[in-house]
């Protein structure tokens, strides 16, 4: 399995299962309808597991932009392999989106409010505001990529990297979920932690294109926090863990 191919199909899965929980949460009919927030938060950290332990030796399952320039400001990794991750990555981010609708889409169908029809596909803060919302991102994105940065240790490499590339390895998959479950329960109530430009920007492209009965907008003046943030949030625990060294 070529990195590509692997960095896209472990994103949609990742989409697939984390969007999927909180479609089975908020969506109404559905057999998890208000499982409430612990439900979604230990959904995205298994979301995460399953992702990446499944292609974590094709391409060290990075799964998330922020994680790949992280990786790529540290050393770690090649900055020529870059935009095809972050393009695989996006694809991979579409493509679950288009699944999650797809299989839950009688439930988005009977369901009235229009927030909720979007929450399933991207983003909405709790409270609006652009600096503190950013703050959040960026701290949680912070977090994850430095933790990641720690828990793939040189001695956990993907097979087709270089020996002074990291990568997460199928051993580093629970690790990486507990730290989203983490995530999600300790920083996730301000922005709902993002933490990713392909969870984010990808699935609210697919809102804004898909046939959704009664929608709202696609909520472009938000959108692009949750990919600055994280961008931000990658680079800067990319530049600590490098002056660490």
């Amino acid at each position: 399995m070529s990195n590509f191919t692997a960095e896209f199909i472990g994103t949609a899965l990742l989409i697939l299962l984390g969007n999927g929980v909180v479609a089975n949460v908020i969506l109404k009919q559905t057999k998890g309808n208000n499982g409430g927030w612990i439900v979604i938060t230990f959904g995205w950290g298994m979301a995460v597991f399953v992702a990446v332990f499944t292609v974590a030796d094709y391409s060290g399952a990075h799964l998330n932009p922020a994680v790949t320039l992280g990786l790529a400001t540290a050393g770690v990794f090649e900055w020529a392999k870059v935009p095809y991750y972050i393009l695989a990555q996006m694809a991979g981010g579409a493509f679950g989106a288009f699944l999650v609708w797809l299989f839950y889409r009688q439930h988005v169908a009977i369901t009235d409010d229009k927030d909720t029809k979007l929450a399933i596909f991207a983003t909405i803060p709790a409270i609006r505001s652009s600096v503190n919302n950013l703050f959040s991102e960026v701290i949680g994105t912070f977090v994850l990529v430095f933790a990641v940065l720690y828990i793939a240790g040189p001695s956990i490499v993907s097979p087709d990297l270089a020996d002074t590339e990291f990568g997460l390895g199928a051993l580093g998959a629970l690790p990486v979920g507990f730290l989203v479950f983490s995530l999600g329960l300790s920083l996730g109530g301000t922005t709902g932690y993002a933490i990713n430009p392909a969870r984010d920007l990808a699935p609210r492209l697919m809102h804004q294109i898909l046939p959704i009965a009664n929608k709202r907008g696609s909520d472009w003046s938000y959108a692009w926090i949750p990919v600055i943030g994280p961008t931000i949030g990658g680079v800067l625990a990319g530049l600590s863990y490098l002056l660490l060294q």
